[in-house]
């Protein structure tokens, strides 16, 4: 089976953030910015990667992304120190969408320049 590398690199990444999001606050990597500038940025990546992997699934990257955004803070009512929180989610939400935008007009972008290029 052959498995197209950017697809086993959105899916790596949603593991990541998953892994991230729920394991113990003490194992959260630390990059002394804001935290919601950390959840907006890892959603974004995310988003934009989902996209640019499945760019004719754009309703199905919506739905898993923003999903994921939601399922994530929700789980996190599970793990004892986490603390979910509506600006939290807010922020991934706002990134994942960011990102899905960002990915939807570079796959565009991509197609119309390679229908240019063949019919040139």
């Amino acid at each position: 089976m052959k498995v197209k590398l950017g697809h086993l690199a959105a899916w790596l990444l949603l593991g990541a953030i998953a892994f991230v999001t729920l394991a113990p606050i003490g194992w959260r990597p630390e990059t002394g910015i804001s935290a919601h500038i950390e959840r907006f940025a890892a959603f974004a990546l995310i988003g934009m990667v989902f996209s640019l992997a499945y760019p004719r699934k754009l309703w199905l990257v919506v739905l898993m992304v923003l999903g994921a955004a939601v399922a994530f803070e929700a789980m996190q009512f599970l793990v004892q120190g986490r603390h979910p929180g509506v600006r939290d989610v807010i922020a991934k939400l706002a990134g994942g969408t960011t990102g899905i935008l960002v990915g939807w007009a570079i796959s565009l972008l991509r197609r119309r320049s390679s229908v240019t290029d063949s019919s040139g």
